[in-house]
């Protein structure tokens, strides 16, 4: 007896579920991101292609997890956890908000850094113009169609303008991809930043949720769901190992880097003047486009705890971007909290990728889906590997947080 085919995905459908991994990768790939895998280039040099090799791994095994186990119970992350224990939903909520929270400020602050770039206007200025745009998306009358749209158009944009400067840069691939499998040099703190970075807090349950709002969800839609989940840590990798290219390139023809704006230096020093725009429209876009994930996705997390957050879920969102402006134009760039921010959320993704694998188990939780016992063994493995990380990590430079 031959299977039923699963239905294929509409139109609609399609475009949800390719913006759900541009929504996730876009919504990893912010200010920090770029500054981080400068700087550290400039750290490790060639071995960094280790660092972001183990990363990927690791964010495949939590991301999967994640991704299946929120689709198939048909459940927002949140009520799925209050299901599992009441009050652990609230709980987990309350941590991705406040990380959520601080890494907006950074976002709006890299948005207004990009438009100073390309303008000159005040950084300020251009959080208040970007905070304005993020809003209008919102408002718009099919807000996650346009959601959709942007997230890739932005995506695409930023991927295509740093490969060019990585061609420019001339970095030396051969020695970079030797390092990636045999590396001269291992850092464990790099590795629990990346990964907190890419599928830390909010931005593991980004594209989850937005496919739950698409309504592709259930066994019949789980090929869909794990080609998008697998997509969107793809996207992000590209673009990571672009960057890291890049940034090898001008550091291996004897260039530092400026500790005060790393990812400038990269773009200034590979291809001049047009290179340092570029910068520009790179950092907006990432920064942007973390606008719009880590507001959504945060919102969301509330949305189906407080009636009156999901009766208004637009002004809620909007009270949140307009919030993290205001922050930002008060006390300008908050290094110190985004940096307590991201040991936050690689504290945040064992914890919760823990709830969501012993949720898994729950069959009267699940529908009846059955999940992977493989990706329940790499899954508990990522959660043991990111506690012995991220505990060696706050053990170590507990010191630069408070």
């Amino acid at each position: 007896m031959k299977r039923p085919k699963t239905p294929s995905p509409s139109a609609a459908g399609r475009s949800a579920i390719l913006g759900a991994a541009f929504l996730m990768a876009t919504s990893a790939i912010g200010p920090g991101f770029l500054t981080q895998t400068s700087a550290f280039t400039q750290e490790l040099f060639t071995s960094f292609g280790f660092v972001i090799l183990i990363s990927i791994l690791l964010d495949l095994g939590a991301q999967l997890n994640v991704w299946r186990i929120v689709t198939m119970s048909e459940t927002p992350a949140q009520d799925l956890s209050n299901k599992l224990l009441p009050g652990l939903g609230f709980f987990l909520a309350a941590l991705i908000a406040f990380g959520g929270l601080i890494f907006n400020i950074g976002n709006i602050a890299g948005c207004g850094l990009g438009i100073n770039v390309l303008t000159g206007l005040s950084p300020e200025v251009g959080a208040v113009i970007s905070c304005i745009i993020a809003l209008g998306i919102f408002w718009y009358k099919e807000a996650g169609k346009a959601m959709d749209v942007v997230v890739k158009f932005l995506g695409i944009l930023m991927i295509g303008l740093t490969a060019y400067v990585a061609i420019t840069s001339g970095p030396p691939v051969g020695a970079a991809l030797y390092r990636t499998i045999w590396p001269a040099k291992i850092d464990v703190m790099k590795i629990v930043t990346l990964v907190g970075g890419t599928v830390g807090g909010y931005i593991s349950f980004a594209g989850a949720h937005r496919l739950l709002d698409a309504g592709i969800k259930g066994k019949e839609n789980l090929r869909q769901v794990t080609k998008s989940s697998v997509s969107g840590i793809v996207i992000t990798s590209i673009m990571r190992y672009l960057l890291f290219l890049a940034a090898l390139g001008v550091v291996a023809h004897g260039m530092p880097l400026l500790p005060a704006n790393p990812a400038a230096t990269v773009f200034l020093a590979a291809a001049g003047q047009i290179g340092y725009k570029f910068f520009g429209v790179v950092l907006w876009c990432a920064a942007i486009t973390s606008v719009i994930g880590a507001s959504f996705t945060t919102i969301s997390f509330w949305k189906t705890l407080v009636p009156a957050i999901n009766r208004n879920e637009k002004i809620f969102i909007s009270i949140f971007i307009v919030l993290s402006t205001i922050i930002f134009a008060r006390i300008g760039q908050p290094v110190r909290l985004l940096i307590l921010a991201g040991a936050v959320n690689g504290i945040i993704l064992p914890l919760a990728l823990s709830i969501m694998l012993i949720a898994s188990h729950r069959s009267v939780l699940m529908h009846q889906y059955r999940h992977s016992i493989v990706l329940q063994i790499i899954g508990w493995m990522v959660v043991a590997a990111m506690s012995w990380m991220g505990w060696i990590t706050l053990h170590q430079n507990l010191s630069k947080f408070f």
